[in-house]
């Protein structure tokens, strides 16, 4: 049988010397710091928590507000409604072909007096584009133009830090279409273009591909305009691609004088005018439209070819006044003057008669009764 081995109690001593060995070989365990030491559990939930919360309620009340600022302005951007101080360095002016054809220098100058005067009232409209531009440019200018380049202007004469900057919205990256429908529709509203530049850039714009062909160039530029202003504006194209070259002053074209050109080239007589206009020296508007005038009255007074078949022209009065009031025109229109109980009344007849006539013809009449 096995002797039972006699237990004996500890020392102090030995306790003591027990006690100072475990202290040795183990971490200590005081979360409190009164060690210097932390458990690795609670160094883990401490981490943990501080992602979770991110400090005391007013630094969360704080980060809850840049992240509200920060989803405010990243839609503003995303809406086009940033407005900001850019570069004129990082502007691409001719990044699209401009709707306006010529710039009046005095009409510059005096914006560029202006701005130096009481700074840039409209900020200027422009969009990023896709990549920069060989001149380092990261936005393409929309609209403001004139704008642009009286700052520039200002710049250049002054090497002022004021105007090495411009203020602008930043609109969206956008397809070259739409880009094309907010140039026009800002300058439509600013100031009118004339005749000749919204056939221009109808024809300009289906010329980069912004559009299929120069119908739907008009359609969509001048979406918000009348069935009888797109039809104004496709003539005006007519001329532009046909004479466009040719013209000195396009933009001195009537409404009236436009349409009797478009008429004519309809009818084939491009050759006619090229030749007219080439041959011809004009040196003011008036000048080249009255060669223009001339060459189109030889066009309608001309016979017409019997080969061309269909029916027998009939017979048309001798232009002029047959009565006191009836008057026949060279183009074969009858205007007929009446008088009732309320007043005067002119008829218009003729197959020449069109709404885009008849819209021309009432310009003038109310320029002709307006008070000078």
């Amino acid at each position: 049988m096995a002797k039972r081995k006699k237990l004996v109690a500890p020392s102090t001593d030995d306790l003591s010397r027990i006690e100072e060995e475990f202290r040795r070989e183990t971490p200590a365990r005081d979360v409190l710091g009164s060690t210097g030491r932390t458990a690795p559990i609670a160094q883990i939930a401490a981490d943990s928590a501080a992602l979770a919360q991110p400090g005391a309620p007013a630094d969360r009340a704080e980060y809850a507000r840049l992240q509200a600022s920060d989803d405010i302005l990243k839609h503003a951007q995303g809406q086009g409604l940033l407005m900001a101080e850019v570069s004129l360095d990082d502007i691409e002016a001719d990044v699209m072909i401009r709707d306006r054809s010529v710039i009046d220098e005095a009409q510059l100058l005096e914006l560029r007096e202006s701005i130096a005067a009481h700074g840039l009232r409209l900020p200027i409209e422009i969009f990023e584009l896709a990549a920069p531009t060989g001149t380092g440019a990261h936005y393409g200018l929309l609209s403001g133009y004139r704008r642009l380049m009286a700052v520039r202007g200002l710049y250049s004469l002054t090497n002022d830090a004021r105007y090495r900057t411009i203020r602008a919205i930043v609109r969206p990256r956008m397809e070259s279409d739409g880009a094309f429908v907010s140039m026009v529709e800002e300058n439509e509203v600013r100031a009118n273009l004339s005749h000749f530049e919204r056939g221009r850039i109808a024809v300009i714009a289906a010329q980069q591909g912004a559009f299929v062909n120069t119908e739907e160039a008009v359609n969509r530029l001048f979406a918000s305009g009348s069935k009888a202003k797109r039809s104004k504006v496709r003539s005006f194209a007519i001329i532009f691609e046909e004479l466009g070259d040719m013209l000195s002053f396009p933009d001195a074209l009537t409404e009236t004088r436009g349409l009797k050109v478009a008429q004519a080239l309809r009818q084939g007589a491009e050759n006619q005018l090229r030749d007219a206009l080439a041959n011809g020296t004009p040196m003011t508007a008036a000048e080249e439209w009255a060669v223009l005038e001339a060459e189109i009255a030889t066009l309608d007074a001309a016979p017409k070819d019997p080969r061309r078949g269909g029916r027998p022209a009939t017979a048309q009065p001798v232009s002029g006044w047959q009565n006191a009031d009836t008057l026949v025109t060279s183009s074969g229109v009858t205007i007929r003057k009446q008088l009732d109980s309320k007043g005067y009344i002119l008829r218009f007849e003729g197959k020449q008669i069109d709404d885009n006539l008849m819209d021309s013809l009432l310009a003038e009449i109310q320029h002709l009764l307006e008070k000078p």
